[in-house]
């Protein structure tokens, strides 16, 4: 790729109006200042409830911005050329994870709460989490904490600064430079985000493990991350304010890897259920016991069944679907849903096994954490060009189609 500017007719406007990104900022940010204000109010009026929602809500908007940090290494690695819009979109997505730093300051102070099996250490040399100290110690957990958000909040940086020092210099060597540490960043993001899910949520049954865990968080974040940048995609569509730039083609080729997610994380999903039901090792089956056989919880495993893949599997098959804003609009509003279900399913049944009873103090637990998300992007959009403005793929991306 030669070192030339990249000069292109006009297109769609590159930012946006000033009075339609202050009314998004407004919003989100009272969105935002709403959940916050939510979350202390519940962590008030009970506080152990509000620790497990609290980490369900911050693991669902971490895996997010996960997933949009795994679109952006990946649109790099495979010098993608449709995703050229799309990857400044999750650029914005993926900016919650240096912020998850700060989210996951509550997480810290409520954790003797929240991993309260094995936060005060083995009572013995006999106790099963003896043999797992080494790991399961809050000095190791904290310092873990620190290098994933320090490596994610690097990475995410690093390619927003290159992208953005590209629209101001049209440097096509900078597309170089990001597709030549992409590739080994990808193991990088492999790693941390396995040992994340191990730490923060499989861990919350010490006794149980599962060596799939780690990509099965992985398929969720993806899929969830791929449906909301559907949302942002669509909602930028019916304003007319992206037409050229962001097409129905893209917005086909998101519809076509959101199935292709749902699919994969129905995959893995069952592959860890089968494994361990056919392995039927009691230090293993706990996990799917407290989810099915222990009071109502066998409903919600039904919603993830059937709402996680059964549905959107036979919705998204359309190609009409894929290719209507409304259509693939209400099929992304329903995976993020389903992926909030998802880590409910995952966390809750930890505080209670007896039943799932749904409160208040969830969805506060979910609004601060997400809102702050939605203030983001808002920001993001109100802040910088909507689309890379000189990437050297971005006629490519013009001429994207599906057959």
């Amino acid at each position: 790729m030669t070192n030339k500017l990249i000069e292109l007719p006009a297109l769609d406007a590159p930012r946006l109006a000033p009075e339609t990104g202050n009314q998004l900022v407004r919003i989100t940010g009272g969105i935002a200042a709403l959940g916050i204000i939510a979350c202390v109010a519940a962590a008030l009026v009970d506080t152990e409830r509000f620790a497990f929602s609290y980490l369900t809500g911050f693991l669902f908007t971490v895996t997010i911005g996960l997933g949009a940090l795994f679109f952006i290494l990946l649109h790099h690695t495979v010098k993608a050329g449709w995703s050229v819009a799309a990857r400044r979109h999750m650029e914005w997505v993926a900016w919650i994870l240096p912020i998850g730093a700060v989210l996951f300051i509550p997480v810290a102070a409520l954790a003797p709460k929240i991993f309260h099996h094995w936060w005060a250490g083995p009572t013995g040399p006999e106790d099963p989490l003896s043999a797992k100290s080494v790991y399961l110690n809050p000095t190791f957990f904290f310092i873990r904490a620190i290098v994933f958000f320090g490596i994610w909040s690097l990475l995410v940086w690093w390619f927003s600064r290159r992208s953005t020092q590209q629209d101001e210099t049209g440097d096509a060597r900078l597309t170089v430079k990001m597709q030549l540490v992409a590739a080994p960043m990808m193991f990088v993001f492999a790693f941390t985000l396995t040992f994340a899910g191990f730490d923060w949520a499989m861990s919350l049954d010490p006794f149980w493990y599962s060596t799939i865990f780690g990509v099965y968080i992985f398929a969720g974040s993806v899929m969830s991350s791929l449906a909301l940048l559907a949302v942002v995609t669509i909602l930028f569509q019916k304003s007319r304010i992206l037409r050229r730039v962001s097409t129905v083609e893209h917005r086909h080729t998101i519809g076509q890897l959101m199935f292709a997610f749902v699919v994969f994380w129905s995959y893995i999903a069952f592959s860890q259920y089968m494994l361990i039901w056919y392995a039927n090792l009691p230090e293993e089956t706990v996990f799917f016991r407290n989810r099915w056989y222990v009071g109502d919880w066998y409903w919600v495993s039904l919603v993830l069944i059937f709402g996680h893949f059964a549905i959107p599997f036979l919705y998204l098959m359309s190609r009409h679907v894929k290719r209507h804003m409304n259509g693939l609009f209400v099929g992304a509003i329903w995976l993020l849903a389903m992926h909030y279900v998802d880590m409910y399913w995952l966390v809750m049944p930890n505080h209670d096994t007896a039943t799932p009873h749904p409160s208040w103090i969830d969805l506060a637990g979910l609004l601060g954490p997400a809102g702050i998300l939605a203030f983001l992007v808002a920001w993001k959009a109100q802040k910088g060009p909507l689309y890379p403005l000189k990437d050297p793929r971005l006629i490519e991306s013009l001429s994207s189609e599906n057959h």
